[in-house]
């Protein structure tokens, strides 16, 4: 989840009688969707022994700080993995994982019945997912092809708030309610809901 900590399991199994040395590379990089890479955030080198058809696990953290500040808004992160076995004539395997980062800032309830040309109050939660306060916090709705611009108040670490959002819908049938929240630290963080307007 965006604004935690990450934590990978790499598994290495030997397969043969034969006891093993492995050295292991592991990197991590922000990417784009594209896969280009933008910034490389963490770098580590390990050695690994591997008895007969014994099996490790390699721990890798990369901690919010280590990428926060470098993600892009695709919120990806690239993790390569180079194993090469030793005196084995440079056998080499090279393990690959995207990760994408979730969202779980925006919450939208909406009352159970939805009716035709009668006001409708929901409730918008947003929250600031990160270890650090964020400001200038901005939540930008678009229903019914209209956008609002709403200005927030500044939100402490792991600050979790609401507010109230009052409509009325003009005709029946399925409306989509579109939320993008954004601050000084990330932005357009987004959710949506599809409401069933009732006819009166």
């Amino acid at each position: 989840v965006f604004g935690k900590d990450i934590t990978l399991i790499l598994i290495l199994n030997n397969l043969s009688f034969d006891h093993k040395t492995v050295k292991v590379d592991m990197s991590a990089s922000t990417i784009l969707y594209t896969r280009r890479a933008v910034t490389e955030i963490l770098k580590a080198t390990t050695s690994v022994d591997l008895g007969s058809k014994q099996g490790k696990h390699i721990r890798l953290k990369i901690p919010y700080s280590y990428y926060g500040k470098y993600l892009t808004t695709d919120k990806r992160i690239q993790v390569t993995a180079l194993c090469e076995v030793m005196h084995m004539n440079g056998v080499k395997l090279l393990v690959e994982k995207t990760i994408i980062l979730e969202d779980t800032n925006i919450i939208i309830k909406i009352p159970r019945r939805v009716v035709v040309n009668k006001a409708v109050n929901l409730e918008i939660s947003y929250a600031n997912p990160l270890p650090e306060p964020v400001s200038r916090c901005v939540l930008l709705v678009t229903l019914m092809n209209q956008q609002v611009k709403i200005h927030l108040a500044r939100l402490a670490p792991r600050e979790r708030s609401k507010i109230h959002f009052e409509f009325t819908p003009r005709r029946t049938g399925p409306l989509q309610l579109q939320v993008d929240f954004s601050c000084d630290k990330f932005s357009h963080v987004k959710g949506f809901v599809t409401i069933a307007v009732a006819p009166a």
